[in-house]
């Protein structure tokens, strides 16, 4: 039988909190049009931006499979991933999420966007990665205390 405590007990999977905070930018937008960025910027660096995000998230998802650990928070971790973007930081995922996230903001010019990502980033922060490292010291104890010792949660 599984374990079904054996998870970070987030307050949402984090795909589902940054839909909501994009439709909420994109609805606020919708009413209120608030375009900031001159000529064709938008076009040059949002898909720029949005694609370093799918590159940062692509790695360190690669590296959670290499290591046959589980990326959905509803599911156990099974090892502790210390390689690739997680030498630099502990939350590459969600710092990959952020990146796409301004990506998006600035193709479409969006300047309720670009303000939802400080708040979608305190969420994710309280929300969802507080939980994660309570979940994982507990599980993994010393070796995650190391890790978290040596590399920072952002950047």
């Amino acid at each position: 039988m599984a374990n079904n405590s054996d998870h970070p007990d987030v307050i949402a999977m984090p795909p589902f909190i940054l839909l909501a905070f994009l439709v909420a930018g994109l609805a606020l937008d919708a009413v209120w049009p608030a375009p900031v960025l001159p000529g064709t910027t938008q076009y040059l660096v949002g898909p720029l931006l949005f694609a370093a995000g799918i590159g940062l998230l692509a790695a360190a998802m690669g590296r959670f499979s290499a290591a046959g650990t589980n990326v959905p928070t509803p599911l156990p971790a099974t090892a502790i991933v210390t390689d690739g973007p997680y030498k630099l930081t502990r939350n590459p995922i969600y710092l990959a999420m952020a990146l796409g996230f301004v990506g998006i903001a600035v193709t479409v010019d969006s300047l309720w966007l670009v303000a939802l990502v400080a708040p979608f980033m305190v969420v994710i922060h309280l929300g969802v990665v507080k939980r994660e490292e309570r979940y994982l010291e507990n599980k993994f104890g010393d070796a995650y205390r190391r890790y978290r010792a040596s590399v920072r949660r952002w950047i």
